[in-house]
């Protein structure tokens, strides 16, 4: 028999995405499903989770919840067990789940995802006549206030919180903390405060049972100034409560044998129609060297402004990019100007989903030069494709990728190369070392077989979960 377990999250796929953790969210049920553990989710009720559903059933209710009534309806949508905190006051909104049309924060955003916490510290509490969880696990600052709400209460349900991107704090003024429904004696140093405002994040930090990130590289690295932003002595000092683990993907719809949107195949050399249709698809001129690829926002987090610098030596040595992303306008304008001015790039501003597949199918190279970089899935993806990744030597790219080196190369291990983050010149090297091993045909193809027999699913980590849940539950 499963045992009982609540994920609470912001976004699921493919309900709401805006990042990775949405993924992680919608990939984690099936996988812990395998493990005994039957889990349902708890996500707000925006528009375009409510228009998904099809049979609900109202479960619980608040006559005012953050200056307006509630429900929480169980639901079905896309083979999950949800459990959706239906608030249109809170989430029916125009703009995106955490921005206004303008492009800012909402500014209730404290209170619109404390909501969430809330009610998942009542589901904890025992608020459902039927159900109740053994582990309650949240994620990311939108649902760190689960474990201080409940521990206000004395609700006694263990509970794990996974930091996937500790840039993000969910910071709130000191003002607030009534109207949050937090305790004014927790407002210190040690607790809540942080840099005189409320965290979020370092309030779940505090208080969660046990704390574990997407990576053991990024674990480590959050204990340190250059990556913790802040919090590194609050993560060191649960060092012994701190695991770090990697994400999978999903090999099902990350196929390429089987992906509806390519060519498919199941060997490198498979990958040549898809090659030449890429070209085309992009105009791009071809050349001698590798058609590297970036899905990617385009952010200073992802190195990108380090890449575009860094493309002329690329495309000096007969290289070619395609390009897929959005994001600061700096650089889309940059990587525009770039396309415009190179038959060798091709750029496209926007998110495409069916186009980033028929990118790894065809690309030789995908390039991820993140300054910081807590798991990363483009790497992976690339591994799964055959497409060659090179990546910065950080978080969860370090601990996915094995460099070609002289002994990897002897041992017949490599999969991709590795430069150090946030560094011109050892990315400028990086790309330089890139082309030298495409043009040895037989040593690239062997890296490329090694990626796409790489295991970058989501079994080692459901197993890691479900070790982790069980000790917090015995």
């Amino acid at each position: 028999m499963s045992r009982a377990a609540l994920s609470v999250a912001s976004e699921c796929v493919p309900l709401v995405k805006t990042g990775g953790l949405a993924d992680v969210v919608g990939a984690l049920p099936a996988a812990m499903k395998a493990q005994g553990w039957a889990l349902r989710t708890l996500l707000p009720g925006y528009s375009t989770v409510m228009a998904a559903l099809d049979r609900t059933t109202e479960v619980w209710h608040a006559a005012e919840l953050f200056g307006g009534p509630a429900r929480l309806l169980a639901a079905r949508a896309a083979g999950l067990d949800l459990l959706v905190l239906d608030a249109p006051h809170l989430y029916d909104r125009d703009g995106t789940i955490y921005l206004t049309p303008t492009g800012f924060d909402w500014p209730d955003n404290p209170e619109r995802f404390a909501a969430l916490s809330m009610v998942a510290a009542e589901i904890a509490g025992g608020a459902l006549p039927d159900w109740r969880p053994e582990v309650v696990h949240v994620h990311d600052w939108q649902a760190a206030l689960t474990p201080t709400y409940m521990k206000a209460r004395s609700i006694d349900v263990p509970v794990l919180l996974t930091v996937h991107n500790i840039a993000f704090h969910g910071l709130a003024p000191s003002g607030r903390l009534e109207a949050l429904h937090l305790q004014r004696i927790r407002f210190n140093s040690e607790e809540l405060e942080f840099y005189s405002q409320i965290s979020a994040l370092k309030a779940g930090l505090v208080d969660a049972d046990a704390v574990s990130t997407v990576s053991p590289t990024y674990a480590r690295e959050l204990m340190t100034p250059r990556f913790g932003m802040g919090l590194e002595g609050v993560i060191a000092s649960r060092a012994a409560d701190l695991r770090g683990i990697l994400n999978g993907i999903d090999t099902g719809v990350w196929s390429p044998e089987t992906d509806d949107a390519i060519a498919p195949y199941s060997a490198p050399s498979g990958k040549a129609p898809n090659r030449e249709m890429l070209l085309a698809e992009f105009g791009i001129e071809p050349g001698p060297g590798p058609l590297c690829i970036v899905v990617s926002r385009l952010t200073g987090q992802k190195g990108l402004d380090l890449l575009l610098d860094a493309a002329p030596r690329l495309l000096a040595m007969g290289g070619m990019i395609a390009l897929l992303g959005t994001g600061e306008k700096g650089l889309e304008g940059g990587w525009r100007d770039l396309g415009e001015r190179s038959p060798a790039v091709g750029v496209h501003i926007g998110y495409d989903e069916g186009m980033s597949h028929r990118m790894f199918a065809g690309a030789d190279a995908v390039l991820v030069p993140s300054r910081f970089e807590p798991c990363g899935l483009t790497q992976m993806y690339g591994l799964r494709y055959g497409t060659v990744p090179l990546v910065a030597r950080t978080g969860g790219l370090a601990d996915t990728v094995i460099d070609a080196n002289e002994a990897a190369l002897r041992a017949g291990v490599a999969t991709g190369v590795l430069v150090e983050p946030d560094d011109a010149q050892a990315l400028g090297a990086g790309l330089e070392r890139l082309v030298a091993l495409y043009a040895q045909p037989k040593l690239w193809q062997r890296m490329q077989r090694n990626g796409m027999a790489h295991p970058v699913g989501w079994e080692i980590a459901a197993a890691e979960y479900a070790a982790v849940y069980a000790g917090l539950a015995s």
